[in-house]
């Protein structure tokens, strides 16, 4: 499984090798997870058409033979709501000072938004060089491109920052995304074993995997509403046995989750057993509970119980 594992076998770079840490920011839902997951060339962050699906500071590794960029996948950054939502967005904004460049992604399928102005005039005040990353070009109507790419462009412009369109989705436009923000960084060492592409420790890609079905198979309150822990991972040299706890707020939220006979428990469960399969060698047998926790999304002493802490640089 992709895993943070022996640093003891990072390589002398080649000269002329650049390397650095390029922070993916926007609103929620314009697109940042599937991009990444993209460039990275394996899925490591979940994807979801539900807003805000990115929760933590997730880094997703590209070597190539000129270059390692560490991508930093960020929350959306929006208005928060409750205390979660409070911590999210200060992590998001305190990853924008800890990297080498920033590549802003915006939803280019519309006209820019007064979301999309407020994160701009966050990053005019940031030190890092910007890329406007103009995502989702596939989903734009002909009629509407020109003025779409005006409102985007006067943003840029204002700020002296470079534009570049693909479409996370169709692969259109990445090699030269890739080839920019290669160019963009100093001349530098390997930071993690080429063969890496994540830093984050399995049992958190093994939670992430269990919420991402839970957004997918889900609606109304119920996915904004739910943390994963992954109370025990026990591994034999033929099967991986994993139990995880579904933390909701409500006692209809589990009712919504454990279904009708267990139907959508299991469900979820199949699924996310399904995705994990393809990073787990051997067989995967998952256990799924779900537990209401009232107003988890409100308690600090919940939150950094549950992963989610304030983050600093």
């Amino acid at each position: 499984m992709v895993d943070a594992l022996e640093f003891s076998s990072i390589p002398t770079p080649p000269e002329g090798f650049r390397s650095g840490f390029v922070g993916i920011v926007g609103r929620p839902n314009v697109g940042k997870s599937t991009l990444m997951n993209q460039l990275i060339g394996q899925k490591i962050a979940i994807t979801s058409p539900v807003a805000q699906t990115t929760r933590n500071r997730l880094r997703g590794i590209l070597t190539t033979d000129a270059a390692q960029i560490i991508f930093v996948d960020t929350p959306g950054i929006h208005k928060p709501h409750h205390e979660l939502g409070k911590v999210l967005v200060h992590n998001a904004r305190s990853a924008i000072a800890a990297v080498d460049v920033v590549l802003f992604v915006v939803d280019g399928s519309v006209p820019a938004g007064r979301g999309d102005q407020f994160i701009a005039e966050l990053l005019a005040h940031q030190s890092p060089p910007v890329f406007l990353g103009l995502n989702k070009i596939d989903l734009r109507a002909e009629e509407t491109a020109t003025d779409i790419e005006a409102s985007y462009h006067a943003i840029a412009e204002a700020h002296g920052w470079p534009v570049v369109q693909f479409s996370a989705v169709t692969e259109a436009g990445l090699p030269d995304l890739q080839t920019q923000l290669i160019a963009a960084l100093e001349p530098g060492p390997y930071y993690y074993p080429p063969d890496l592409v994540t830093d984050q420790p399995e049992r958190f890609i093994m939670g992430e995997l269990i919420r991402e079905q839970i957004l997918h198979h889900t609606r109304e309150e119920v996915p904004h509403s739910v943390a994963i822990a992954i109370d025990r991972v026990e591994e034999s040299d033929t099967i991986t046995r994993i139990l995880a706890t579904i933390h909701v707020e409500r006692d209809s939220q589990k009712g919504i989750l454990i279904g009708k006979r267990g139907a959508m428990l299991k469900m979820i469960g199949s699924a996310a057993r399904e995705q994990m399969q393809k990073l787990i060698t051997g067989k995967v047998y998952l256990e799924l509970f779900v537990k209401v926790q009232p107003k988890w999304r409100q308690s600090r002493l919940r939150l950094a119980e549950l992963g989610y802490e304030r983050e600093e640089g």
